[in-house]
């Protein structure tokens, strides 16, 4: 692999954290976010700092030959505890329990990290190595001991990633199962870089050469590992934030038919909220949800009970659901109503009404099923169909 291998996916996951650090900048207490950012972080170093130009350029500033090993080793043992720790905190628990999780997990590898540093320095590697250290220098005290301890390190997390994420994807759904799905993937190309590593370390130490197994098939088995496990964590937070972006304009283009019917309904002068087409989604449907209530309070009036009750009744007769009969009958006596409203153009019933029963405001209303029965229910057209009539008798 050539230094593009290395940097490419390390441009991947900068990028990746450039997306995340908006969020981190408006809520950094969220452990959960600290510990994604910190594995895309941790991971982008990886790749930078693992690359052969990177290496030699570390090498070369420092002075001392092969630096860059524990340099890496130490990157690559701290993206490890990142994974373990990012999963404790995603999945959550009493509070108490995930810090001290957390912290053994920290503990544990800071440790190792140490390790590795003390190793490099009680022992000899003059001659430097870009690809091949870690079979270059297998047999060579105290160096041979910092690559089996990194490659220890790094074998556990990725046994423990699976392990865990594979027990807890059965129990959960949707974005969750997927993202763990992702993460057993990454892991067992991870398990896959280690075995690799192992068997070419300990082909070193029977007098065979297989070199190739660690410089050639390992490097992209990490790649690919640490990408799909940062994807794997990343894909339910991002797949959700998208799912709830599409559900929310669902809802508004879903309201529009009854907004539209309602806000004709405001008497001549009230002032209008004009939200601005780039405000969040959210905010737009509150807004648009607070000018339908607002329309149904102003149409108060007009709305009459007992054919509210009738429309229920025959939504009920024609299959639907008490939810969604309750929807067609409260979307009928507003088809009504609008009629109603519309044949009274001064306000009359609404300037001798002193005294009603406000069926604007009772009870819950699915605002959504109402939009919906509105522009598609027969019963609800049936209901307007019939006020029309009574309109053009009673004129």
């Amino acid at each position: 692999m050539d230094g593009s291998d290395y940097y490419i996916p390390a441009a991947a996951l900068a990028v990746a954290l450039a997306c995340k650090l908006p969020g981190l900048r408006r809520d950094w207490r969220d452990p959960l976010l600290r510990s994604v950012c910190a594995l895309l972080v941790l991971g982008a170093c990886t790749f930078f700092f693992a690359a052969p130009p990177t290496i030699g350029a570390v090498n070369r500033l420092t002075g001392v030959p092969n630096v860059s090993a524990p340099l890496v080793y130490c990157i690559l043992s701290a993206f490890s505890a990142s994974c373990l720790i990012l999963l404790v905190n995603w999945r959550g628990g009493p509070p108490r329990e995930t810090r001290s999780v957390s912290a053994r997990w920290m503990a544990g590898y800071a440790g190792v990290v140490i390790a590795l540093v003390a190793l490099f320095l009680l022992g000899e590697a003059p001659v430097e190595r870009l690809r091949d250290l870690d079979t270059y220098y297998a047999n060579t005290p105290y160096i041979r001991e910092m690559i089996v301890l990194y490659l220890i390190a790094h074998s556990v997390a990725a046994v423990s990633m699976t392990v865990l994420c594979w027990r807890w994807s059965t129990q959960v759904r949707g974005w969750l199962r997927g993202g763990l799905t992702v993460i057993v993937v990454g892991s067992l190309f991870n398990l896959a870089y280690g075995a690799s590593k192992f068997a070419a370390v300990f082909a070193r130490w029977g007098g065979t050469d297989w070199d190739g197994l660690s410089s050639v098939l390992a490097p992209p088995l990490a790649a690919v590992g640490a990408l799909l496990s940062a994807v794997g964590f990343v894909l339910p937070l991002v797949g959700q934030r998208l799912s709830d972006h599409w559900h929310a304009w669902s809802v508004y283009r879903t309201l529009g038919t009854l907004w539209q019917e309602l806000r004709a309904t405001a008497p001549t002068g009230t002032p209008a909220v004009h939200i601005s087409p780039f405000s969040p989604i959210a905010l737009r449907v509150t807004q648009r949800e607070s000018d339908i209530h607002d329309g149904m309070l102003h149409l108060d009036p007009y709305f009459d009970r007992n054919l509210r009750t009738a429309a229920y009744q025959e939504a009920l007769a024609s299959g639907a659901d008490a939810r969604q009969a309750q929807a067609v009958g409260d979307a009928a006596m507003v088809a009504a109503a609008l009629r109603a409203r519309a044949a009274d153009p001064e306000g009359e019933i609404i300037s001798s009404t002193h005294e009603y029963t406000s069926e604007a405001t009772e009870g819950q209303r699915d605002l959504v099923r109402m939009s919906l029965a509105l522009r598609h229910s027969p019963v609800v057209a049936a209901a307007r169909d019939r006020a029309a009539r009574s309109e053009s008798g009673t004129a």
